[in-house]
């Protein structure tokens, strides 16, 4: 990645998976990228089992060195405005991976995606869904199709459980905004 790469980078509500994003949002830090984070409503208001909305909100601020947006009127100039040169949505959950296939721009984050998609930016999405292989496989496979959108390689994370459920491996985030930054798909994109 080039220094000074600016991105925004969302979180939606599988929050669950934060304690494998973060990690990822410090090693892009670390490497020089600029991130204007961006939060779901969900993400941003919703207390739960795996820690507060202002705890995370916080975290996110001290990685990045910028304020969380999470309103409608705060993300909608990122595009029109050239601010960042790509987007990465991680966690992204199977409602947010059903709105980015049909359009819907009625959340933070599916607003700056759709704002982001104007310019041209490459929109990378890290999937983290109890329903990838169900209801949102068709959400999956329409965006895969679609150009702008790269996909983090994922995989079922519980096949013996949860044998629908999918997630990326978000180690790969980083290398998958690499190669989206000059138009690949990091492969394979289906891990083991």
């Amino acid at each position: 990645m080039k220094d000074g790469c600016t991105i925004v980078f969302a979180l939606t509500g599988s929050f669950c998976t934060y304690s494998k994003v973060l990690p990822q949002m410090m090693r892009l830090a670390a490497q020089g990228v600029q991130m204007i984070p961006v939060m779901s409503f969900q993400a941003a208001e919703t207390d739960t089992r795996f820690g507060r909305a202002e705890d995370w909100k916080q975290k996110l601020q001290e990685i990045t060195g910028s304020p969380v947006r999470h309103t409608l009127p705060q993300v909608e100039p990122l595009g029109p405005g050239r601010q960042a040169e790509a987007m990465v949505i991680a966690p992204c959950t199977g409602a947010t991976l059903a709105k980015l296939d049909l359009s819907i721009g009625d959340t933070p984050v599916t607003l700056a995606a759709k704002s982001l998609l104007r310019t041209g930016c490459p929109i990378v999405v890290a999937p983290s869904t109890n329903d990838g292989l169900c209801g949102s496989a068709m959400h999956i496979g329409s965006l895969l199709a679609r150009k702008n959108f790269y996909f983090v390689p994922f995989g079922q994370d519980d096949p013996v459980h949860k044998p629908y459920s999918l997630q990326s491996d978000f180690e790969l985030l980083g290398d998958t905004l690499h190669s989206a930054l000059h138009g690949r798909q990091l492969q394979p994109i289906l891990t083991g």
